[in-house]
């Protein structure tokens, strides 16, 4: 494995680890700085704000990263990330952490940065695999960052942040000192306002005809993914009356198992399938299990169907390379940005969709919201035949 993967990939893990620091005393500190116990909603409000940002700065960031290179921007959020969780940590005013949280928003946005990254130093055939890999890595740190934060969160309730700053500023050295240039900035380059409009980049993706129905599957995927981290703790309480420790421990065998899946099983599974069946395959698995939870009555289905939901884990990253092969190089900057920006407004409407369905079903049937899940899948299916798939390169070349 080369050295600037590596490298790109432990900044990935220390970002999801930061990312994933402050979840669990989030709602401490807001009641400690807000002066008040009922921080439901504007613990709701901040997650939409912080999701709403990524949203909007993801397709900038990747275009300012193609026109200017992935180091500078990199470097710039990064710097920006480990100040602001630092100003947070000591905010002694309500409407500073909900300011910090939207910066927050903003400088994580450079997971799409970090995406281009990865496409620049791969080949064709390496790509799913990469993208497993990252995921993978995601996935890692998002489960150590809250176990992390829970510990420091008992010792005081502002030290996560202190932490998240810490890490970001690793990330930061990382990307000064190791990390080399994967794609230089055009020549000439210049800065525009028209640049910081985030739908623009939108408007240009929808001009690829194959690309249309490779993002429709992405927003459903990533929209059925918020299932999971909205309904999962409330349904095991409701369904088998598990304690905070038994839904920890579930969870935890989640991640783990979907981490190794998209690690280990994602570039073979591709190599052996190509992209399109691995997606298929990966999309049959998650479908399984959801139907299968949706009818359980025992809680140790949830942790036997671990290893099936891993295996739907694959999906994502093969769909991910698919992508790649829709654009040219000088533009996957741009794609990934577009990418992680509908990732962000999944994750804005999902939780708030399958909140107020669940709420409506838990009284007759609490297994029926991943019935309902499952039918969002099944939109997927249709989309698959639109699917083209572009020449690659080396395709091309021996055409």
């Amino acid at each position: 494995m080369n050295k600037a993967l590596v490298v790109i990939l432990a900044a990935v893990t220390l970002d999801a680890v930061g990312i994933g620091l402050i979840f669990p005393i989030l709602p401490s500190l807001l009641r400690d700085v807000g002066h008040t116990t009922e921080v439901a909603t504007l613990l709701g409000l901040m997650l939409a704000l912080y999701s709403a940002c990524q949203f909007l700065f993801s397709p900038i960031l990747g275009v300012l990263s193609d026109r200017f290179g992935r180091r500078p921007v990199l470097l710039v959020s990064l710097a920006g990330a480990a100040i602001d969780y630092l100003i947070m940590a000591f905010a002694p005013e309500l409407w500073m952490l909900v300011a910090g949280r939207a910066i927050s928003g903003i400088t994580s946005a450079n997971m799409a940065v970090a995406t281009a990254y990865i496409t620049d130093i791969s080949t064709e055939q390496e790509r799913a695999r990469r993208f497993g890999l990252f995921h993978a890595m995601f996935g890692i740190g998002f489960i150590i960052g809250p176990v992390l934060g829970g510990i420091l969160g008992d010792l005081w309730v502002r030290a996560p942040f202190i932490a998240a700053a810490l890490l970001n500023a690793i990330n930061f050295s990382l990307a000064l000192f190791v990390l080399p240039e994967s794609r230089r900035g055009q020549r000439g380059a210049r800065f525009t306002w028209d640049t910081l409009n985030p739908f623009k980049p939108l408007k240009w993706a929808l001009t690829f005809a194959a690309l249309i129905p490779l993002m429709a599957i992405f927003v459903i995927l990533n929209f059925v993914g918020t299932v999971y981290g909205t309904i999962w703790a409330l349904f095991s309480e409701d369904s088998f009356a598990w304690s905070g420790m038994m839904i920890g421990l579930s969870l935890g065998a989640y991640g783990v198992f979907h981490a190794g899946a998209q690690a280990f099983l994602t570039g073979p599974a591709v190599a052996r399938l190509g992209e399109r069946w691995a997606l298929v395959v990966g999309m049959g698995c998650e479908l399984t299990a959801l139907l299968i939870l949706g009818v359980a009555t025992q809680g140790w289905v949830l942790f036997a169907l671990a290893p099936l939901f891993a295996l739907g884990g694959i999906g994502i990253p093969a769909l991910q390379s698919l992508t790649t092969t829709q654009v040219d190089a000088d533009r996957q900057g741009q794609l990934q940005g577009v990418l992680a920006s509908l990732v962000s407004l999944a994750a804005i409407f999902g939780p708030l969709f399958f909140s107020f369905v669940y709420f409506a079903l838990r009284g007759t049937w609490p297994g029926l919201i991943w019935i309902v899940a499952a039918g969002i899948y099944l939109l997927a299916l249709p989309l698959m035949l639109g699917i083209r798939r572009s020449p690659t390169t080396e395709e091309a070349a021996s055409a």
